[in-house]
């Protein structure tokens, strides 16, 4: 019997238990998963605490990415057999040893990754590709600074922003993070809390202004990385791990730029084939080899709460992921 992480009311990591579930056939349009490797985001941690700006119906079982192989085929499921290497996500559910899953939100993980890249690359690679190329318009030759460059969407756009062509600057908080910014491809790495922050971007951008700012962090770093934009730049909302901003409004005026929102979940519902092109973009340059996840760490799945703390302290550079075997 598959096991489940599960809590009556949301709150910390130490809130939940782990508890023997029941596991029927899957439905029409659904697939069985044997989850092998589960991810875990900053999000998922604070959408289990109850402090997302969605709130889930209760009782509630975390996680939002995961990877494994398909043990059973439900009616209708034409793109997915038995035996096939899947990675997918949704929106909670995903803290299981093996669950039923809508087909449509698997695909294939592609052969350049492992089950463990695959589990945390669909939310986070398919946000940064949205972003950049639906949202930010991002061509080659211009210039990408990206924000929290250290962590798991900030990776993606890293490599994303050079596989479409454009000169990453990344921002990251510690050295072991600007290390790891370097080895995903950033050209430049620079100090987010360094005191002359703002003339070590634009020396790495030949003094010029940045095209595009791609920003999970938000507080107090969007007013100076705003004010590095250049003529028409376009600054991507992804999230605010650092807190709301109080960005003035005279200033997309004054720098001729545009703040721009990031909602992956909001784009899949109001352009759902707009999505699946971009979804299908992302996974076709993953078969090139040319997006690769940054595993920071993995985690026995009754090791939990340690790996949720991890991902919600966001100290280590790259992903944190559970793995159940």
């Amino acid at each position: 019997m598959p096991r489940v992480i599960i809590a009556d009311a949301f709150g910390p990591p130490e809130a939940y238990r782990i508890e023997d579930r029941e596991l029927g056939s899957p439905g029409k349009g659904q697939i069985t998963v044997a989850i092998r490797a589960i991810g875990i985001s900053y999000v998922d941690v604070l959408t289990a605490e109850g402090k997302y700006q969605v709130t889930p119906p209760l009782p509630f079982i975390p996680g939002s990415e995961c990877a494994g192989e398909v043990t059973a085929v439900g009616e209708g499921v034409t793109h997915l057999s038995v035996g096939d290497r899947v990675m997918g996500s949704s929106f909670g559910g995903i803290f299981v040893e093996a669950g039923n899953f809508r087909a449509s939100s698997f695909s294939k993980v592609p052969g350049a990754l492992t089950l463990e890249q695959g589990a945390v690359f669909p939310p986070s690679y398919l946000t940064a590709a949205h972003a950049l190329i639906d949202r930010g318009r991002l061509q080659p030759g211009e210039t990408l600074l990206v924000l929290g460059a250290g962590g798991a969407t900030g990776i993606a756009a890293i490599q994303t922003g050079k596989a479409l062509g454009a000169r990453v600057i990344a921002s990251a908080s510690g050295a072991e993070k600007r290390a790891a910014c370097l080895e995903a491809g950033a050209d430049v790495a620079v100090g987010t809390r360094d005191a002359d922050w703002r003339d070590q971007v634009r020396a790495a951008n030949n003094g010029k202004g940045i095209d595009v700012v791609f920003d999970p962090v938000g507080g107090d770093m969007t007013d100076p990385a705003f004010r590095s934009l250049g003529y028409d730049g376009r600054y991507l909302v992804i999230g605010f791990t650092g807190g709301i901003s109080t960005l003035k409004t005279n200033l997309p005026l004054v720098k001729t730029a545009s703040m721009i929102g990031v909602q992956i979940r909001v784009f899949g519902m109001e352009e759902p084939e707009k999505m699946a092109r971009t979804q299908a973009c992302v996974t076709e340059l993953a078969a090139k080899g040319l997006l690769q996840p940054v595993i920071g760490r993995t985690y026995p799945f009754d090791d939990y709460i340690a790996a949720m703390h991890d991902a919600f302290d966001g100290k280590t550079a790259g992903r944190i992921v559970l793995v159940t075997g």
